[in-house]
């Protein structure tokens, strides 16, 4: 957080937090295979920096866990290490060129897949709330080992996830960014 925590600091975390909440609900009542979950975490994590998105990752978590999907809490750390990543990413190497989007893409799924394949396999063997989950099924009767299944789709919907995520943000933040300092 800033030195000094301003109004514009927490109105922006608040709407983080709000289009966070939205999105993940969307996702989730329509069972889509994105999450749409980190939209204001990576948007805040880009304007206000990694602790921003630490601060509102876990916020979402928490309350989305609290009210609407309870899967969300054991995948809190997620949210934390996008916030941290995105906020690291745009502090010290912001993207300027499209095409380095798609490899801060990877660079922001691939330790979240890696833990949230984790949490999958060993605390829900293979079943969540997520629209993706179907994929983890039709690939486990197939045949493929129940780990490696939930791999493949978790890695292919976080990147697609966190690359569309990412795209959204990089337009917003090219437009903000010079207009307003917002890092701390």
């Amino acid at each position: 957080m800033p030195k000094r925590t301003t109004p514009r600091y927490l109105t922006l975390c608040a709407l983080g937090i709000t289009l966070n909440i939205i999105g993940s609900n969307l996702a989730l009542f329509l069972h889509l295979p994105l999450y749409l979950d980190t939209l204001g975490t990576m948007l805040c994590a880009t304007l206000l920096g990694p602790t921003a998105g630490l601060l509102v990752g876990g916020s979402t978590a928490l309350l989305v866990g609290m009210t609407t999907d309870v899967f969300s809490l054991y995948y809190s750390p997620i949210q934390l290490l996008i916030g941290l990543i995105v906020g690291f990413i745009f502090k010290y190497r912001t993207p300027t060129k499209i095409w380095q989007l798609f490899l801060a893409a990877l660079l922001i799924s691939l330790p979240g897949t890696l833990a949230s394949t984790a949490i999958t396999y060993f605390l829900f063997n293979g079943i969540t709330s997520s629209g993706s989950s179907m994929f983890v099924q039709i690939l486990s009767g197939a045949g493929v080992h129940q780990a490696l299944a939930i791999f493949l789709v978790q890695i292919s919907t976080d990147y697609c996830d966190r690359l569309l995520t990412l795209y959204l943000i990089w337009l917003l933040y090219r437009k903000l960014q010079p207009r307003f300092s917002f890092k701390a």
